[in-house]
Formats: structure tokens, C-alpha cells, sequence
């Protein structure tokens, strides 16, 4: 699909491929898993019982750690080198992976799934900077579409393997299918750490930063899971919500005054890069919302079980999967702006366009058609954002600008879950379906226009292969993709 008589996409060098392999495979470990898990929440409670609060905690305690931690993992990723770390992600994940998959109580599967988010910090942020760092020119943004489009394949693969594990064997399956893949790309994964750039090792870990981030991001996260059976009222609801705002607070005046921090704030003042995470908190707003929105719906309301309604919401993968390559190169060639503010409009427009969803549900007239058109717009968008986000900050520092923009995407996540309930109120019904279809549209109008106001085309020249780690100079706000 959408073939083009540019150069060919893969790399230049044996290592460049190798490097490119364990990225996509590494990333792909850690978005499959959450695909998985959320069509596994039946089965686990079933069996392990809890209720609705360990199905929520299943989910949230990996996402807790995860965005929490992110931003450390992208500074140990500049710090110690990214093979290195991606190993230690790697290594870690398949551990906790295993700890899932025997856990005997729900309690025990929380604890895991928090030290599994633990593991996962570790493996995107430091995955894409390895691609940063080892490609360059328009070729960069090639490289960024493949591992889009890749990991993408995550979502097309989680309804056959967490169906086919629930249906037919055990929810446990899907934990220990995340060894397979770890284990296969180890040696590959080994035989790259030599290639990593020297690290300044006296250079400091901004632990103090770090602290302060987990408990800033952790209550206010802890308070939104819990408000729901706890209400705002209850002190372990607004307790851990002011001390998580407080420090917040003190993250935002520690990282302005010590000599290393863990989150650059000079960064956002880049214009590239400041846009782009203002339009990311959008657009993964309202993607977070739209399809939380869109799979209560096709499962409470339209009767679908949940294999079927993760296939029936594929389209739009399929379609990033297919072609995210292709748009990461026009962004390459003739830059990111426009790319990234005509993406979002369609996804509005596919969103918009599932307002003719009623009673009895015709999938293939009322939900298709609207995938379609957000995939086109999803597909347009998501390479060139990332382009130009982490092409416009140094090398150097692409583990933590990858790790920030990561953060900006989970958090963005989190926040409009956690009201999802005040959006469609306290019955899942169409009306309420409706409302998230317009503030899921409204926040994709707001992501174009960031990108529309905000974004700079940089285009770069095209520049010689280059090994892992190696250093150039690309001015400033190159475009140098992510």
C-alpha cells in the first residue's frame, strides 16, 4: 500500500538493521503486554477475584510505574548507555513477566504489575534513542515510520494472542509469551553495547528530581483510580492528591536550579519540541478517551465480547501499520507542520463521524467507516510528531527528550480515563458515548492547532550513515525524528 519510487527504507549498514530490529522488538514487547492485558481483566477476575478494583489496579499499578519512572529511565538511558539499558529493561520485564503469570492472588499481581511497569520505563525511551542516534537525514524519519508502524502491530496482534490464550488455555499465557521474544533478540541485544557512545560518568543521577516526580505524578493518579468507590471527600482521595501537587510544585523548582537535571526544562523553551508535547497531551488525550469510550460501548452496549471488539477497532492500526513509513519520509523530505496539523483534523473528523452510532449497532456503516479516516489521520500524524519533537533536541539528549514525550503521552492518558466518568456520566449510554466522541474530537481540533501554530519545518539535509553513538552537529532544531 502506498508505494513510492523513493529510496528503498531499510538501512544502510548491518548494524543500523541490527539496531533497528532490537528497537522494534523491544518497544513491541511493551505495548503488546497492555494491549493483552486489558482483554485478560475478565478472566482475571474471574479467577482471582477482587472485583472491578484489582481489574482497575491490574491495569493502572503498570501504568502508575511506568509513567512515573519514565523520565529517570530516559536520563540512565544518557547516562549509562542505551544497549545497557534496554538490557536491564529487557531482563526485567521477562522476570516480572514470569511473576505475572504465577501470581496466586490479585494482590500478588499487583505488586508484579508495578514492578513489571518498573521494567518497561526502561525499554521505550531508550529503544528510540538508539534509532536517533543511529540514523540521520531523512533517513531517520524512515526509520522512525518502521518502528511506528512495527510496534503498531502490537494492537493488530493482541485480540488473536490474549484472545486465543483466554479462550482456549489461561489469561497466565499472555505473560509468558513476553519471554519468547526477549530471549530472541538477547545476543542481538548483547553484541550492541559495545557500539554505544562513552558516557560522561561524571555526569549525576538526578535522584532527588526522581523522587519528587514519583510522588507527584503517583498521588494525583492514586487519587483518581481510588475517587471513584472513595469520593473527593475521603481523606485517602485529596490526601495524596495535594501531596502529590506540592510536589510537583517543588519537581518544577528543583529541576530549575540543580546543575543536572533529570528534566531539562530548558528543552521546552526549543520550539520544536515545546509544541510538539503540547500537541502530544492532546492528541494522546483523545486517543486514550475515544477508544476507552468506543470499546464500553461496542462490548456493554453493542454486545461484541472483547476479542471481537479489539478486532473491530483495528482498522486504524492496520492502516498506521501499513503506511507510517511512507509518511515519516514526506515528513523528512518537506517537514512535519503541516503533516502533523491535517493528521489530527482527520482523526476528528473519524471520530466525529461515529456520532451515527445507534441502536441496533451496524458496525460496518456506523464504526468502520470512521476508523478508516482516523487511520489515514493517525497515520499522517504520529512519525512526523515524533520527528519533530525529538529531531530538534541534541543526541545527546534523545534517552530523556524520547523519555519526556513518552511521559507527556501516558500522563495525557491517565488524566482523561480518570474523568471519563464525569464525560459520560454515571451510566454508559449513547448520550454518554456522545459526549466522549465530541471532547475526544475537540482535543484532536486542539493538537492541530499546536502543531498548526507551534511547529517549524527543519528539514535536513541528507547525511552519511552513521554508527550508534556517533556525534554531528545538526544546528540547534534540526529535524533529527523520534
Amino acid at each position: 500500500m502506498l508505494m513510492t519510487d523513493q529510496a528503498p527504507l531499510a538501512p544502510t549498514t548491518p548494524l543500523q538493521r541490527r539496531v533497528l530490529v532490537v528497537a522494534i522488538v523491544a518497544s513491541f514487547i511493551a505495548i503488546l503486554d497492555g494491549f493483552v492485558v486489558n482483554l485478560a481483566l475478565p478472566a482475571i477476575g474471574r479467577e482471582l477475584g477482587g472485583g472491578l478494583v484489582i481489574q482497575q489496579w491490574v491495569v493502572d499499578a503498570y501504568l502508575l510505574t511506568l509513567g512515573a519512572l519514565i523520565l529517570v529511565a530516559g536520563s540512565l538511558s544518557d547516562h549509562f548507555g542505551r544497549a545497557r539499558i534496554l538490557e536491564w529493561g529487557l531482563a526485567g520485564f521477562a522476570v516480572t513477566s514470569v511473576m505475572c503469570g504465577l501470581a496466586w492472588n490479585g494482590e500478588v499481581l499487583v505488586v508484579s504489575r508495578a514492578l513489571q511497569g518498573i521494567a518497561g520505563a526502561l525499554l521505550v525511551p531508550s529503544s528510540l534513542a538508539m534509532i536517533v542516534t543511529s540514523f540521520s537525514g531523512p533517513a531517520q524519519s524512515k526509520a522512525i515510520g518502521q518502528w511506528s508502524g512495527w510496534t503498531s502491530a502490537a494492537a493488530i496482534a493482541a485480540p488473536l494472542i490474549g484472545g486465543v490464550s483466554v479462550d482456549l488455555l489461561s489469561w497466565r499465557v499472555i505473560f509468558f509469551v513476553n519471554v519468547i521474544p526477549a530471549a530472541a533478540i538477547w545476543p542481538m541485544l548483547a553484541g550492541l553495547r559495545a557500539s554505544d557512545a562513552a558516557r560522561d560518568r561524571s555526569k549525576r543521577i538526578d535522584y532527588a528530581g526522581a523522587l519528587l516526580a514519583m510522588i507527584g505524578l503517583g498521588g494525583p493518579v492514586f487519587a483518581f483510580i481510588e475517587q471513584g468507590h472513595l469520593g473527593w471527600g475521603n481523606p485517602q482521595v485529596w490526601v495524596p492528591l495535594v501531596a502529590g501537587a506540592v510536589a510537583l510544585g517543588f519537581f518544577a523548582i528543583h529541576e530549575s536550579r540543580t546543575a543536572a537535571p533529570m528534566l531539562p526544562l530548558r528543552l521546552f523553551a526549543i520550539r520544536n519540541f515545546g509544541w510538539g508535547n503540547l500537541a502530544t497531551l492532546a492528541i494522546y488525550g483523545a486517543i486514550s478517551l475515544g477508544f476507552f469510550a468506543l470499546g464500553i460501548y461496542l462490548q456493554q452496549v453493542g454486545g461484541m465480547g472483547a476479542t471481537v471488539a479489539g478486532i473491530a477497532l483495528l482498522p486504524g492500526t492496520v492502516i498506521l501499520m501499513l503506511s507510517a513509513s511512507y509518511f515519516g519520509g514526506l515528513a523528512g523530505k518537506y517537514g512535519p507542520r503541516w503533516f502533523m496539523t491535517a493528521g489530527p483534523l482527520l482523526c476528528a473528523i473519524g471520530f466525529l463521524m461515529s456520532l451515527s452510532i445507534k441502536e441496533p449497532l451496524n458496525y460496518w456503516t456506523q464504526v468502520l467507516p470512521g476508523q478508516v479516516v482516523f487511520g489515514l489521520g493517525l497515520a499522517t500524524l504520529v512519525a512526523p510528531l515524533t520527528a519533530a519533537i525529538l529531531g530538534a533536541v541534541p543526541p545527546e539528549e534523545a534517552g530523556i527528550g524520547s523519555a519526556i514525550n513518552n511521559a507527556v503521552a501516558r500522563i495525557a492518558g491517565l488524566i482523561c480515563i480518570a474523568f471519563a466518568g464525569l464525560i459520560v456520566g454515571p451510566v454508559f449510554t449513547r448520550e454518554g458515548l456522545y459526549n466522549a466522541l465530541l471532547v475526544t474530537a475537540a482535543l484532536f481540533g486542539l493538537g492541530a492547532v499546536a502543531s498548526a501554530v507551534g511547529i517549524r519545518n527543519t528539514v535536513p539535509e541528507a547525511a552519511p550513515a552513521r554508527e550508534p553513538g556517533g556525534n554531528h552537529d545538526d544546528g540547534g532544531e534540526a529535524a533529527r525524528p523520534a
